[in-house]
C-alpha cells in the first residue's frame, strides 16, 4: 500500500460493494465489439442489482422528493430486504407505472421547465434498467457528448469548444436550438435506436415501452397519457436523451472526423487513441466540409472552417433532424455565429474570437442571462442579511450568501474574462450592502473559524464583515483554464479506472459472501449500510483491529433499537463474534462469553465499555478483566 491520498469514485466504490463492476465491464466489453444482448432482464432483476439500485437512489437527494403517493425513500428503509427485493423483482416481471406527478420549476429566461416526478418504486425499477444499459450505452456513445456521462462535465464541453477556436482555427458555428426536446422525442424512432444498441431483451423493450407511456398527472389534476416525449425528471431519462441525440453526433462526425476517408491515413498514438493528422491534410485537398460537434444534453454546437460550410451545415443539420428524428427547432434562437464578430453562447458562457498577434484566442465571458440571474439571486439574497430576527438566523443567511458566491466562482471562472464580469456584479452589490447594512458592515474582521473563506479570499481586500460575519467579495475570482476530457479514463475498464478509482484494499471476496449472507429479514437499510461499515472499516473489528473471517463478522448498533436506535451508517459498527458477545454480555457471565484467546489491551477494553455505555450496560470490572490485561500489557 502506498502512502498516496486513496482515490474514490463514490459510483464505483458501489459496484464493488455489490460484487457488480465485473458484469457491467463484460458488457461494456460486449458492446465494443458489437454484441447483441438478448437476456438482459436476468442481470437487472438479480439482487446485487437491486441492492445496488437501492444505494444509488438513496444516496440522490431526489430521493426525498415524494411521487403522487407521497412515498420517499424513508418509507422503504425498513422494509426487510427479501420483500424488497420480490417487490422490485415483480413490478420488473410485469411493468405497470403509476402515474407521473408534473412539477413547474422556473428557469432563468423567466418560462416554467417541466419535470415529471415518478414514484419511489418507478424511480428504483429505472434505476436497475439504467445501471446494466449505462455500461453498453457508453461503448456506443461520440467521444465529444459531454452531458449526463460518468466522468464527464460542462467544463470538458466548454475545454473542448475553446480548442476548436484556438488550435483548429473554427470561426463559424451552428447554433441549433431543438425545440422542447424532452417533450417531442418520438418514441417509435427511440424504440429503434435502442434496438440498433444491440439492446434487445423484448421483455426489457416492453418495460421501456410502458415507462414512456406512463400517465402524467398535471398540476391541475387531469391526467394526460403522453404520445412523445421523455419527462425530465426520471431516472433514465438522461441516457434516453442521449440515445436519441448519439446518432446526430455520428452523423455530423462522419462529415469530417470518422470519415471514411480518415482510415486509409489514420496512425494509433502511443498513449492510445488515433492521430488523425495525416488524414485531415489529405480531406482538406477533397470537397469535404470540415466541421465537429460538440454536445452537452441537447445543447450543442458544429464548428466549421468557413461560413459557406457553416451555412450547408445548418441546413442540413436542421432537415436531418425533422428527418430522422422528427424534431424541429427554434428559429429564433438558432443562426450561424461568425466568433470573430459576434458571440456565441454555450452552457452559461458566451465565446468570441478575439485577434491576438497573428492568430485568433477564445474570448469567454459569462453570458448576458446568467449575468442577470446571479445579480439578482445575489441581490435577494442580501435582502435576507438585511432584516433578520436574531443572529442565529442572521448567520444561516449569511452562511448561505457566501456558499452562493462560492459555488458561482466554481462554475464560472472557468470563463478567462470572468474577473471582469463578477467586477461588474460586485459593483452594484457593494452599492447596495453600503446603503442597507450602513453601521453592521465594516472592513476588518476575525476569520478564525472561516477556513475556507480564509484560504480563498483572506487576501481580497473587497471582503467585507457584517456583524462580525465575513461576507464573501462577489468581484474577487480568479480564472481557471477549463481541462480537456482524459480519453483514456472510462469507467468499465481495469485500466480506464486507474486513474479515477483505487478498488478496496481488502478481501473483496469475504465482503461480497458478507454482502450475499445478510438474513432476507433484515432490513433493506441496516443491510446496505453494514457493507459500508464493512468496507471503511478495511475488513477490521472496530475493537481489535484484527481480519475477520466470514463467520466472525458482526454489525452491532451502537444505540440499541429499543433506545431510540437506527440503522444508519453511523450508528452500527462492525465487531468479531467474540467482542460483540463481550458487548451484551453481564458482568457475571463475561468471563464465559469470552475465549482465553481474546487479550484485550487497556485501550481495546475502553471501547468495549464505550459500546457498552451506549447499550445502557455497565462498564467492565477491572476485577473481571484482570487476568487479560496481564498477559497484554
Amino acid at each position: 500500500m502506498t502512502d498516496e491520498k486513496q482515490l474514490k469514485n463514490t459510483k464505483l466504490r458501489h459496484l464493488e460493494y455489490y460484487d457488480m463492476q465485473g458484469k457491467l465491464d463484460m458488457l461494456y466489453e460486449d458492446s465494443q465489439q458489437e454484441k447483441v444482448f438478448t437476456d438482459l432482464m436476468s442481470i437487472i432483476t438479480s439482487d446485487e442489482n437491486i441492492r445496488l439500485a437501492y444505494r444509488n437512489i438513496k444516496s440522490n437527494e431526489g430521493s426525498r422528493t415524494p411521487g403522487i403517493d407521497g412515498m420517499t425513500i424513508n418509507d422503504l428503509r425498513d422494509m426487510p430486504l427479501g420483500d424488497f427485493v420480490n417487490a422490485v423483482r415483480n413490478r420488473l416481471q410485469w411493468h405497470q407505472p403509476k402515474p407521473v406527478r408534473r412539477v413547474e420549476i422556473p428557469k432563468p429566461n423567466g418560462k416554467m421547465r417541466p419535470l415529471g416526478i415518478p414514484v419511489m418504486w418507478d424511480r428504483i425499477v429505472q434505476q436497475c434498467i439504467f445501471q446494466v444499459l449505462e455500461p453498453i450505452c457508453e461503448a456506443k456513445f461520440h467521444e465529444h457528448s459531454y452531458g449526463f456521462r460518468p466522468n464527464r462535465a460542462a467544463e470538458h464541453a466548454l475545454a473542448r469548444a475553446i480548442a476548436l477556436v484556438q488550435l483548429h482555427h473554427k470561426y463559424h458555428v451552428v447554433d441549433i436550438d431543438i425545440e422542447g426536446f424532452f417533450d417531442n422525442v418520438n418514441h417509435s424512432k427511440l424504440i429503434k435506436q435502442i434496438w440498433a444498441f444491440g439492446i434487445r431483451d423484448k421483455k426489457l423493450i416492453s418495460v421501456i415501452k410502458a415507462m414512456l407511456k406512463a400517465p402524467v398527472s398535471m398540476p391541475d389534476g387531469k391526467m394526460v397519457t403522453p404520445g412523445k416525449g421523455t419527462p425530465q425528471g426520471g431516472v433514465l431519462s438522461p441516457l434516453l436523451s442521449n440515445i436519441v441525440l448519439n446518432e446526430l453526433d455520428w452523423w455530423v462526425s462522419s462529415q469530417w472526423e470518422t470519415s471514411p476517408v480518415c482510415s486509409k491515413h489514420d496512425c494509433a498514438r502511443p498513449e492510445g487513441g488515433i492521430n488523425r493528422g495525416n488524414a485531415y491534410r489529405a480531406m482538406r485537398r477533397t470537397n469535404l466540409k470540415e466541421m465537429y460537434v460538440v454536445r452537452y444534453a441537447d445543447d450543442f454546437k458544429i464548428f466549421c472552417a468557413t461560413h459557406a460550410d457553416a451555412v450547408n451545415a445548418f441546413i442540413a443539420t436542421e432537415k436531418w433532424l425533422n428527418d430522422r428524428l422528427k424534431l424541429g427547432i427554434n428559429k429564433e434562437k438558432s443562426k450561424v455565429v461568425n466568433l470573430k464578430k459576434g458571440y456565441s453562447e454555450f452552457l452559461g458562457f458566451k465565446l468570441k474570437a478575439r485577434k491576438r498577434r497573428k492568430s485568433y484566442v477564445a474570448k469567454v465571458h459569462i453570458c448576458d442571462k446568467a449575468k442577470r440571474r446571479i445579480s439578482e439571486d445575489l441581490k435577494e439574497q442580501l435582502k435576507l442579511i438585511v432584516c433578520p430576527p436574531d443572529i442565529y438566523e442572521e448567520a444561516k443567511e449569511v452562511q448561505k450568501y457566501n456558499s452562493m458566491v462560492m459555488g458561482m466562482h466554481n462554475y464560472f471562472s472557468m470563463a478567462n474574462m470572468v474577473a471582469a464580469d463578477f467586477g461588474e456584479i460586485s459593483y452594484s452589490l457593494n452599492i447596495r450592502m453600503k446603503t442597507r447594512l450602513q453601521d453592521r458592515l465594516k472592513k476588518q474582521g476575525d476569520l478564525t473559524g472561516f477556513k475556507t473563506i480564509k484560504e480563498r479570499y483572506g487576501q481580497s481586500k473587497q471582503l467585507r464583515f457584517v456583524d462580525g460575519l465575513p461576507l464573501t467579495p462577489a468581484g474577487y475570482v480568479r480564472n481557471r483554464h477549463p481541462i480537456a476530457k482524459n480519453r483514456s479514463i472510462k469507467p468499465y475498464t481495469p485500466k480506464g479506472r486507474e486513474r479515477i478509482h483505487s478498488e478496496l484494499l481488502l478481501d473483496k471476496d469475504v465482503m461480497c459472501a458478507y454482502m450475499r449472507s445478510m438474513p432476507s429479514s433484515a432490513s433493506v437499510e441496516f443491510t446496505d449500510n453494514c457493507i459500508s461499515r464493512y468496507a471503511a472499516q478495511g475488513g477490521r473489528c472496530a475493537v481489535t483491529g484484527q481480519f475477520l473471517e466470514l463467520d466472525e463478522i458482526h454489525c452491532h448498533r451502537i444505540k440499541r433499537r429499543t433506545h431510540g436506535g437506527q440503522n444508519k451508517y453511523h450508528n452500527l459498527v462492525i465487531i468479531s463474534e467474540e467482542v460483540h458477545l463481550l458487548v451484551h454480555s453481564r458482568e457475571s457471565t463475561i468471563l464465559n462469553a469470552t475465549p482465553e484467546t481474546l487479550n484485550l489491551t487497556n485501550k481495546q477494553l475502553s471501547k468495549v465499555n464505550k459500546l457498552r455505555e451506549a447499550a445502557k450496560l455497565p462498564p467492565i470490572a477491572e476485577r473481571c478483566s484482570k487476568r487479560k490485561l496481564a498477559l497484554s500489557d
